[in-house]
């Protein structure tokens, strides 16, 4: 399981929000140990439980741009977006699980 992709600019990120329904960022650092045994398990839950959101990874050191706009400053920080508007927000520690339950509400009701 991986993610679709890299995210390397603002405006590719505002075609991604305009394009998919539930979009996940996932911002972290090369360097942050927490963030790389993290990262796996979580994609690998979202892609079990919801594989129609589309998943992102943002690297803070090579984008700053993004993480300013959004006011991410701590890794991993989770942003999950939902038509467009940012729904779920999650910084340094948080429970896989626990934001798997926290979107099945939201996502039930935009897909009944």
């Amino acid at each position: 399981m991986s993610d679709e992709g890299t995210l390397n600019s603002l405006e590719a990120l505002n075609t991604l929000l305009n394009q998919h329904e539930g979009l996940l960022l996932y911002f972290s650092t090369p360097q942050c140990n927490v963030c790389k045994v993290l990262r796996p398990k979580l994609m690998a839950l979202f892609e079990e439980h919801y594989p129609e959101i589309a998943h992102y990874y943002v690297d803070t050191t090579e984008t700053p741009e993004i993480s300013g706009q959004y006011g991410v400053f701590a890794v991993p920080t989770i942003l999950l977006f939902l038509d467009g508007r940012e729904y779920i927000r999650k910084s340094r520690n948080f429970s896989p699980a626990e934001l798997i339950e926290e979107v099945r509400r939201p996502w039930a009701l935009m897909h009944s």
